[in-house]
């Protein structure tokens, strides 16, 4: 079964797509991952998105404005896709997420825009989309949801290991067999210091690249001591969050309580060892031998030298030697969960999200023709293999 996976991420900066052929046998299901791509927003779309999240106030006419917009967005980069790599049985739009409403321990909401009827109609497959808010309703946080691709592609790893995604909130799931595991959002990844280098006008892209800001600078251990006390990181996994905690604002509160002016070279370098002290202190609690990261994080060499030095006993690799593509690993992620959700399959794990039990994600908009799934599957898979 082909299936197009697609996500706009915390970062929020463009659409990433994945194409993946799924066949399962004898309980092994093989991935090939086919045409792969990430689209930018055009810039005066990802400006007017900006705007609108929180902690800033939009109005629903925005709101109505932004799923049309970003709904047409992804049905372009899907046609695009489907004219390069060919038809696919069905499309998974993750969608943007604008809010994640979370209090203390609980999930009680959550909200993706981008439209999918656009999406159907521009391809004439059938969509799957809003697929986080089902594991809400039992229970979970919908978050992370990446954690069903983690315990397939971990599965055969003798000992511990942790699968870590550094995208805007850094996200971890850490695997013990496909009967332990347990994962949770542990905090901001490259949030903060994106919010940090678009509003000082620090970069052109709009983040640290390569980490040449955070290199420049020194870490301010006062602020960093400010920074490290905050309470959602106490709180047990699962466990979720988001830019409505971890923003500008956020930031700025921050350096009042220190007192003292922080320049910008420096406020980076404190960020960014913010990200390496709170992954690597969660990683060390997991007691894992092996850290596969992905996401734009990975490609900042101050984070992955300082998790490095941090975990000296422990093997840090990238998720492409595992067959998943660091910058592609979560719309393969949400191409899985389409194949899971058509097959009639639970899409979640429930100790990744604390659900009371696992659920058959999102909801099927048609394309242009009748609306036909393959078999149920009785027995989910074993393990997952990828390959290019």
């Amino acid at each position: 079964m082909r299936i197009l996976g697609m996500i706009s991420g915390t970062s929020h900066d463009g659409i990433d797509v994945a194409l993946v052929d799924f066949d399962l046998r004898d309980g092994v299901l093989d991935g090939r991952v086919g045409h792969t791509a990430s689209t930018p927003y055009a810039p005066e779309l990802r400006a007017r998105l900006v705007k609108a999240l929180p902690p800033a106030e939009t109005t629903l006419a925005e709101v109505c404005v932004l799923d049309t917009l970003i709904g047409q967005s992804f049905a372009e980069a899907a046609a695009t896709a489907i004219e390069q790599a060919g038809p696919v049985d069905l499309i998974v739009s993750h969608g943007q997420t604008v809010f994640h409403w979370v209090e203390g321990a609980h999930a009680h909401g959550t909200l993706q825009i981008g439209q999918p009827a656009w999406i159907a109609e521009r391809t004439g497959a059938p969509v799957l989309s809003d697929v986080r808010i089902r594991d809400i309703t039992a229970g979970g946080h919908g978050a992370p949801l990446v954690s069903v691709l983690d315990a397939l592609l971990l599965a055969g790893h003798r000992g511990g290991a942790a699968a870590l995604n550094l995208g805007g909130i850094s996200n971890m799931t850490v695997v013990r067999g496909l009967d332990g595991l347990v994962a949770y959002d542990i905090g901001p990844a490259n949030a903060l210091v994106d919010a940090v280098v678009s509003s000082r006008g620090l970069g052109e892209r709009g983040f640290d690249e390569d980490g040449a800001i955070a290199a420049s600078g020194r870490v301010d251990q006062e602020l960093l001591d400010v920074l490290l006390d905050e309470p959602y990181y106490l709180l047990p996994a699962p466990k979720s969050t988001g830019k409505e905690l971890f923003h500008l604002g956020y930031v700025e509160e921050a350096i009042a309580k220190v007192g003292h002016r922080v320049g910008d070279s420096d406020l980076v370098a404190t960020l960014t060892e913010l990200t390496v002290r709170v992954v690597a202190r969660d990683v060390l609690a997991a007691g894992v031998d092996l850290l596969v990261v992905s996401g734009g994080g990975c490609h900042n060499p101050v984070i992955m030298k300082g998790l490095r030095d941090a975990l000296p006993g422990v093997t840090v690799a990238l998720s492409d030697d595992y067959g998943a593509p660091a910058d592609d690993k979560e719309a393969i992620a949400f191409a899985l969960i389409g194949w899971c959700t058509a097959h009639g399959l639970p899409g979640t794990v429930p100790a990744g999200t604390g659900a009371r039990a696992g659920r058959i994600l999102g909801t099927l908009t048609p394309g242009a023709g009748p609306l036909v799934l393959p078999t149920p599957v009785a027995d989910p898979p074993r393990s997952l293999t990828l390959r290019r």
